[in-house]
């Protein structure tokens, strides 16, 4: 489908379904096949891949990393094959909000960070390497796996831009102000001085 013939109604199909897609919790679900019970109960409280390794289960933790990931991938690149990068766009704002605000667990989803790579991974993979180097760098300098995600989607916006992807950048934009308002218990954190460093179990 052309983006310049703009179809609003298959661009609202793209933001519920990626909703859909993204809001599936698969940290709570694998809890339970892996027979660890409700992540939920158990470090942050969150169902992401980094709460998944507080339980110890490093598999767990994996396939939670990589079903946040692929749930942010698919329906992007789906809606982009066969319609066009403004609904894959919509796929991957639709995704990320279903995976921070999941109807199924009363709008208490993640904080976004792996959906997050897997939307750059759909748009355009070069952002992933960006964040990689970005996030790599930081939480090997500092241990705070937090701040290294806040400063890695900051700067892949800036990076998109710069390196002529004002679509992606815009988009990035926009995920990266609602990474930062998941992470605003974080944020206070680590302002405070004691926001948990990678490696240390959160009580």
């Amino acid at each position: 489908m052309d983006d310049a013939s703009l179809n609003f109604g298959w661009a609202i199909v793209c933001l519920v379904s990626g909703y859909v897609c993204g809001s599936i919790p698969f940290g709570l679900v694998l809890g339970y096949v892996f027979g660890l019970g409700d992540i939920r109960k158990i470090g942050s409280g969150n169902i992401g891949a980094t709460n998944a390794l507080r339980t110890g289960n490093k598999v767990m933790a994996a396939l939670t990393l990589a079903g946040d990931i692929l749930k942010g991938t698919v329906p992007v690149l789906v809606a982009l094959l066969y319609l066009g990068p403004f609904y894959a766009a919509a796929a991957g704002i639709g995704a990320f909000l279903g995976h921070l605000f999941p109807v199924w667990l009363n709008f208490k989803g993640g904080k976004g960070v792996a959906t997050y790579l897997g939307i750059l991974l759909g748009i355009a993979p070069l952002g992933v390497v960006v964040f990689a180097i970005a996030w790599l760098s930081v939480a090997y300098l500092t241990r705070y796996s937090s701040l290294a995600a806040l400063v890695a989607t900051l700067l892949v916006p800036i990076a998109y831009y710069f390196l002529g992807y004002p679509a992606a950048a815009i988009l990035t934009a926009i995920l990266t102000i609602l990474v930062y308002i998941r992470h605003h218990a974080n944020i206070r954190r680590l302002v405070g001085g004691n926001e948990p460093k990678i490696g240390a179990n959160k009580a």
